[in-house]
Formats: structure tokens, sequence, C-alpha cells
């Protein structure tokens, strides 16, 4: 594959995301193939926020294919303090093999991936999730196979899990139709680009203020946390916008009745999605979280195998 870094889906093509599911799958079906697959190479893992599954599946990935994992919290490391983005990514190229980067700029991790020789994975920004959302169609591929027609509809807050499924859904051939709250729809520039990609890809996009318009006839309802790590002040208020805009048993009822509910997890009961929801046999919220493993393995293996230093 061409690409060095994995940023944003929408640097993809629909084949390329293709072969990643296809690898994703076969790694899944049988761990021990790939036991030696990045034998003696490391990842370094920048956390500027806390994780539980993107810490633990990126260490995990690499142990099963034979790789350390080297974690680096925003304390252990000078990145963007005292020392340079550019510093740290030409010293960091010569230790490690690739980088998996959790922060909060975009930025940082496109810095990161402009002056790196080696590969960087985006592990989570401000403004994009991509590893989440190639985990999320992913298994809507386990539990539909052909995705094209399909529909996933987004609730919630145009954040960066809204952004990365809108530029997902033209790649995988779904309709996506996401509902926000007045005032926090997505980012216009990724919505603009997302548009043009639904467009080559004979694919529709919505985004509406509606939640039954999205939800109507959807075979994927997603919803995600109200507030997102670093908004925690703004948490009163938008408990406030938020209000009405649960997903619950009544919405699921207007999306057909084999459709499944995705959330990336963390997730508040009571807020964002009921517990007869998200606790229902309708919810793979656990696939999700498995499938992080097999998909970021997939991407690992894709940039970092076979290449030297």
């Amino acid at each position: 594959m061409k690409h060095k870094d994995f940023v944003s889906i929408h640097d993809y093509s629909a084949q390329e995301i293709a072969e990643i599911f296809a690898l994703a799958k076969e790694m899944k079906a049988d761990r021990n193939k790939f036991s030696n697959a990045l034998r003696g190479k490391t990842l370094g893992m920048i956390f500027e926020k806390s994780s539980t599954r993107t810490r633990v599946s990126f260490e995990v990935g690499m142990f099963q294919m034979g790789g350390h994992a080297l974690f680096l919290s925003s304390r252990d490391i000078q990145l963007g303090r005292g020392e340079t983005i550019y510093d740290s990514a030409k010293v960091l190229s010569r230790y490690l093999d690739g980088i998996m980067a959790r922060t909060f700029a975009h930025k940082t991790v496109t810095e990161l991936a402009e002056y790196a020789s080696i590969p960087i994975i985006n592990g989570l920004t401000d403004l994009l999730h991509p590893c989440q959302a190639m985990t999320d169609y992913f298994t809507a591929f386990e539990k539909f196979g052909d995705l094209r027609g399909r529909k996933l509809a987004y609730v919630g807050d145009g954040n960066n899990m809204a952004h990365s499924l809108m530029y997902g859904a033209p790649k995988v051939g779904m309709d996506i139709a996401v509902a926000t709250p007045a005032g926090y729809g997505p980012d216009l520039e990724v919505l603009a680009r997302a548009e043009e990609d639904a467009r080559s890809a004979g694919t529709r996009l919505i985004v509406t203020r509606s939640i039954d318009e999205a939800v109507k006839d959807a075979d994927v309802v997603e919803t995600d946390v109200w507030t997102s790590m670093g908004q925690e002040a703004e948490t009163a208020k938008r408990e406030k916008d938020f209000s009405g805009w649960q997903v619950d048993k009544r919405l699921m009822s207007l999306a057909r009745n084999d459709a499944v509910f995705m959330h990336c997890l963390p997730a508040h009961r009571g807020e964002e999605v009921s517990a007869e929801v998200i606790d229902s046999p309708q919810s793979v919220i656990y696939d999700e979280a498995e499938n992080r493993l097999h998909v970021q393995k997939a991407i690992m293996h894709t940039l970092m195998a076979g290449r030297g230093r």
C-alpha cells in the first residue's frame, strides 16, 4: 500500500479499506498466523488523553504480532512542551518503527506524520477518530456482509466520531445520516470533503436536526457521549442542549428490524443511550471493542511489516 501513515480514512480508497478489512478478518480467524509479523519492531504510543480500549488494543496487538509497544504519556516525554514536534518526530524516528498518537490537537498528529520518517497512526484527536470508525464499519461488515446500500445513523454531537464515520461511509458504500442539535453540527471542512467523497461513491450523506429522520430505516444506529474529554467545563450546558437526544427503544423502533446499536465507549447509560438499548440483543458494543484489536493489528501490519529503518 502506498501510504506511510494512517491519519484519516479520507486519505484511503475504498479498495484499500477493503484490503485492511480482509486482513483484519484473517487475523481474527487465526491469531497464530501473524505471531511473528512485527517481530523485533517497536511501536511508540503517545497519550495526551487517557484511554482503555486504545492503549490495551494497540499494546496487545503489537504483542500478538511479536513486537513491543512502548507507552509514552504526556508526563513522560517533552512533545510540544520543552521540545518541538519536529524534533520529537525526528528523534523518535531513530528509535521506533511506528508511532500511535492519541492527542487533543489534530495538528499534533499531522505534524508528526509530516516530520517523522516512520508510520504515524491516529489513535484519536479532537477532530478525528479513524481507528474507531474503521472498527465500527468492520463490525457492520461482520454482521451484514456487503454494506453497499445500507444506512448508518449517527445521533449526537458532531464530533470526531461523526467526522470519521462520515469519511468512512462512502468507502464502504453506505449511506449516512448525522443528526445533531443546533450548534453541534460537524466541522464544515470535514463535511465538505465527506460530501465530495459521497458524490464520487454514489452514496448519500444527510445532516439533519431530526433524530427520527436520521434513524428511519437505518441498519446501524450509533451515538457517543454528550461531553467528550477536554469539554468537562461544558457539561451542564451540554446536558441541557442534548435533552431529548437519547437513543432509546422508541428511536430504535424506527430503524430496520435487524438494526444494530453501536457506541465507541465509554457510555453513560441514561444520558445518550438508555440501558434497555445498550444492554439489549441489538447492541454490538463489545464486538466493536474486541474488533479494535483486529482492525488496528491490520493497520499496523499494513504500515509497519516489511518497512525498514
